[in-house]
């Protein structure tokens, strides 16, 4: 213990040399001798920084100088691997499984208690919740020059939307203003103009988890809107409401050029039958005549987990690449893209209604990448934290059980990379669409990290009930980190005056594995990453044609292998 607390003394002497600190980072544990099994270049040598919001190793020689940064709220599991029986080289030590597409292997000394220490220490910080800790982001004390929690607010991007202009049929109800209606909705809902709170209360019940269908976007010019709720509690009996039904013809009817509403139901029909069986269901024919369902086979909150799986199995640590295609098509992860990037909101004309099971995890995808096909605004940095706000955040998206921020059972059946996937479709977009984004790569990335990461509040905790408590007057909003940097999440050909609906091609063809996210713990890959930002601004002309040339011929869009990307001129 004195051992311990001597080198606590020392690094807080010298901490702006061994590792870099948030405000409000502190470290917790120092252990030295320690191997990093790395998967590229072998056994490293070095020490282990635990804080509480990161692990951290650096190498003993300064020759070449490696590092390691991993925030903890990064980390799924820890396991301790080999025995006091082991006599294998680097055989005895700790195995962290990532949540951002990569492992850790630490070996440590046998004699001794580091590796008891090194894991009580990780499991206990990485864990908070788990620990009875708080997490970082209540810890953290960054200061930004703008409020990144005013981001959004509900009035201004339904104004925005053109809801408040004459004749609109759509109304702003505080009837859940309280959460009394709906405890997973946001306080403000947008609802049709002569509909009274008895309606709505009667509407909600016949719903799964009371959420009753609700406006998310209108098109400001014919009126045709975006309608998202969850399934109709219909049974095995086949149950009625005849509100329900009078309240989805009242919403038909608000775009005068809707013959029918389009319903589009994200499960694969024979799950939505299955549910009938636990008191849920669909919008049967015969209750909702002037309806039309389709079924859009997206699958589950297991299957995609499980082909998230596969993925990281075959890009982690290296890529196979004589059995590449075979290996990328096994995991079917392009395939569940292709479903959510499709064509299911043409030109917005006519108004839909979106529902999976609960309304929070497909429904989102769908009615978050149709508001971004439709609306420009969605594709601005600004509009798109504004997007994530409104479709995800307010709307109940279960962001502490899809990710298990800070619990330590990482075999939870409620984790699933929902929001992952939502993003991947995003950056699927822009490569089809080179100018018609305001924001980077970069920018997808850094809020994939952030989503992990427990360093800001924006995405704790699973709905806006439990987050506005505490979450907004103790916690750092991640649009405040980006919202000061902007120049490094903006893109270079953004062209602004893009105001058309996008139509992106979603064969396998046109997609291609996110390299840059999926295999980026590769040296090989991340080398060729710094490459390509350090020439971007002393080339933009010649990066510009590499660009348009990879979006439209990549090697990657017919599903081959990784390969180098072109260089650019030497200065």
């Amino acid at each position: 213990m004195e051992e311990a607390n001597w080198d606590l003394s020392y690094f807080q002497a010298h901490q702006t040399e061994e590792v870099p600190l948030l405000e409000g980072e502190d470290v917790k544990s120092i252990e030295k001798d320690v191997i990093y099994i790395c998967p590229f270049n072998g056994p490293i040598k070095g020490m282990v920084f635990i804080t509480n919001y990161r692990l951290f190793f650096r190498r003993i020689e300064l020759d070449p100088t490696m590092t390691l940064d991993v925030p903890l709220g990064v980390i799924s599991r820890v396991e301790k691997i080999g025995g006091q029986s082991s006599r294998g080289e680097n055989s005895y030590g700790l195995e962290i499984t990532c949540k951002d597409m990569r492992n850790l292997r630490f070996a440590l000394k046998q004699e001794g208690r580091s590796r008891k220490s090194m894991f009580e220490n990780l499991t206990k910080h990485a864990f908070p919740i788990s620990s009875g800790l708080q997490f970082f982001a209540f810890e953290n004390r960054e200061q930004y020059y703008e409020d990144g929690w005013k981001v959004y607010e509900p009035i201004d991007e339904f104004k925005r939307q053109g809801l408040f202009k004459e004749k609109c049929k759509w109304k702003i109800t505080n009837i859940n203003q309280k959460y009394e209606l709906c405890d997973t909705y946001p306080p403000f809902l947008v609802v049709p103009i002569n509909v009274n709170s008895d309606d709505l209360r009667k509407v909600s019940a016949f719903r799964s988890k009371a959420r009753l269908p609700v406006l998310s976007w209108i098109n400001p010019e014919n009126q045709a809107v975006i309608i998202r709720c969850s399934q109709p509690l219909v049974g095995m009996s086949g149950k009625r409401n005849k509100d329900d039904e009078k309240y989805l013809d009242i919403i038909r009817e608000s775009n005068g050029q809707t013959q029918k509403l389009t319903i589009f139901d994200a499960r694969p029909s024979v799950n939505a039958v299955a549910n009938k069986a636990t008191g849920g269901g669909y919008e049967g024919d015969d209750a909702y005549q002037k309806a039309e369902l389709v079924f859009l086979d997206i699958h589950n909150i297991h299957v995609m987990r499980e082909s998230l799986r596969k993925l990281k199995d075959i890009v982690y640590p290296t890529v196979e690449e004589s059995h590449w295609l075979s290996s990328l098509e096994s995991t079917h992860w392009l395939e569940h893209i292709k479903v959510r990037i499709a064509d299911k909101v043409s030109s917005g004309k006519n108004s839909v209604l979106v529902h999976c099971s609960d309304g929070w995890d497909r429904t989102a995808q769908l009615t978050s990448l149709a508001m971004l096909m439709l609306d420009s605004y969605y594709r601005t940095i600004r509009g798109f934290e504004v997007l994530i706000e409104k479709e995800w955040i307010s709307f109940g998206h279960k962001f502490a059980m899809r990710i298990g921020h800070g619990d330590k059972n990482h075999a939870d059946a409620d984790r699933s990379p929902i929001f992952l996937q939502f993003i991947d479709c995003v950056w699927q977009m822009t490569k089809q669409f080179p100018t018609a984004f305001q924001f980077n790569e970069h920018f997808l990335i850094t809020i994939l990290d952030h989503l992990y990461s427990c360093r800001f509040g924006t995405f704790l905790y699973n709905c806006e009930q439990q987050r506005l408590k505490e979450v907004r007057k103790g916690t750092v909003s991640l649009w405040s980190y980006t919202n000061s940097e902007l120049e490094k999440y903006t893109n270079p050909f953004y062209t602004k005056d893009q105001h058309n609906v996008l139509y992106p091609v979603a064969s396998m063809r046109h997609l291609e594995l996110w390299v840059n996210y999926y295999i980026r713990w590769n040296p090989w890959i991340r080398r060729q990453c710094i490459c390509l930002a350090s020439s971007l601004s002393s080339f933009k002309d010649g990066l510009k044609t590499f660009l348009f040339d990879r979006a439209f011929s990549s090697p990657l869009n017919s599903l081959s292998p990784p390969r180098p990307l072109p260089s650019l001129p030497s200065p």
